[in-house]
């Protein structure tokens, strides 16, 4: 079997090795070494990358047989080759695998939640706990309790035990599998079979950040950063929080008032622009019903908008119809085509079916009661061709 190297020195970034087996994974080439410090897919942490004689190393797998395969972006001829491990990658995992491990002993501890779920995301890690909710101030307690651990420097130290010793160390979890299980302390902090890379001290983790808290039925979800995903993280938002404060010509502290200030000048706007446009509908509204087309006995308000949204047609297609003995068949193009047909109560026409009849005419769908109905169409060109054949259907009746 493969002699796995990263359980020996989780820091090594290069080796040799020679190749025992090839193997053929779909239309990819996959290797056996009989040595190899790439970490595959497993224990919830993602499988190291790299190259193998300058061959890209896409994926490191552990095969049913037991052997560990590296899947490459090209064949290798060579018989021995050196490898090279991307190191940013493995120190984030590594960064990232044992802050996970602090930070559920710091839910143990001030939350009593177990870790039931683990997954190193490219971006975001997460843990899932068994308890829900986890109030703010748990969390909290939680998250300082982690950062007091790296802070403290401890030595994380991993090794394989026999089952005799096991019942001898006070494990956060029981071990999945049987035979030797390889322990990875957190010395003085917490003790838990694992098989993923590690750092040495918890101080290399660096800053442990909860980003988010998730209820998922039963477990909670957090959302965590360790080390650089934290660092890059914090750049980020202070560049943004930098950004906001010259944009709003104020200090840090005072960003969120400034919000909170133009976010309600802004309802304040909204308000006085949507009585404005009631105002202006009322004048509009007498304006289309005087220009309105007689088919049969009916008054047929026919309008086509570029830029009037759903609710305002819904409006106007009201307002057009409460008098007697009108139908308005209106249609806005942008951002896509809509249709709202509507009738006064005392016009014995089923819009619903007009509006099934117009849409259909250009590719579109509607429907509705027999006096109200929406609709819409894929094309914006369509509006004239469907209130045509609209204002058609009418006359049938």
């Amino acid at each position: 079997m493969t002699k796995r190297l990263y359980y020996q020195d989780p820091y090594l970034r290069a080796f040799d090795a020679n190749v025992v087996e090839s193997r053929q994974l779909d239309d990819q080439t996959g290797i056996v070494l009989d040595a190899t410090a790439f970490y595959p897919t497993g224990g919830g942490q993602p499988h190291d990358t790299g190259t193998l004689n300058g061959a890209r190393v896409l994926g490191v797998l552990v095969a049913d047989d037991g052997q560990i395969i590296h899947v490459l972006d090209r064949s290798l001829a060579q018989a021995t080759v050196r490898g090279e491990v991307d190191w940013e990658r493995r120190f984030d995992h590594m960064q990232q695998h044992t802050g996970q491990h602090i930070l559920s002993q710091a839910f143990v501890q001030i939350c009593q939640a177990d870790t039931v779920g683990f997954h190193l995301g490219e971006s975001v890690s997460t843990i899932d706990v068994d308890r829900a909710p986890l109030g703010a101030s748990q969390v909290a307690g939680a998250e300082k309790l982690a950062n007091e651990v790296t802070l403290g420097n401890h030595d994380v130290i991993a090794r394989f035990a026999d089952v005799s010793e096991l019942a001898t160390m006070p494990l956060r979890k029981l071990p999945a599998v049987d035979g030797p299980i390889r322990i990875v302390q957190v010395a003085r902090f917490d003790w838990s079979p694992c098989g993923g890379t590690h750092v040495r001290n918890s101080g290399q983790v660096g800053s442990i950040k909860v980003m988010r808290v998730e209820r998922r039925k039963k477990v909670t979800r957090i959302h965590f950063l360790c080390g650089w995903r934290a660092f890059y993280d914090y750049a980020q938002k202070q560049e943004i929080v930098q950004a906001l404060a010259t944009c709003f010509t104020t200090s840090e502290s005072e960003i969120v008032p400034s919000v909170q200030r133009m976010e309600a000048r802004g309802k304040d706007l909204r308000r006085a622009l949507t009585s404005a446009q009631m105002q202006l509908l009322e004048y509009e509204i007498a304006d289309w019903v005087s220009r309105a087309q007689l088919v049969g006995e009916m008054q047929v308000v026919r309008l086509t908008f570029d830029d009037r949204d759903l609710p305002l047609l819904r409006e106007i297609a009201r307002r057009l119809t409460e008098g007697s003995g009108t139908v308005a068949l209106l249609a806005n193009r942008q951002p896509r085509v809509q249709f709202v047909f509507a009738s006064s109560e005392d016009v014995a026409v089923d819009m619903g079916s007009v509006m099934r009849a117009a849409c259909a005419s250009v590719g579109g769908r509607g429907g509705g009661s027999p006096r109200f109905a929406q609709g819409g169409a894929p094309e914006g060109s369509a509006a004239d061709k469907a209130l045509d054949e609209a204002t058609e259907q009418l006359r049938a009746f």
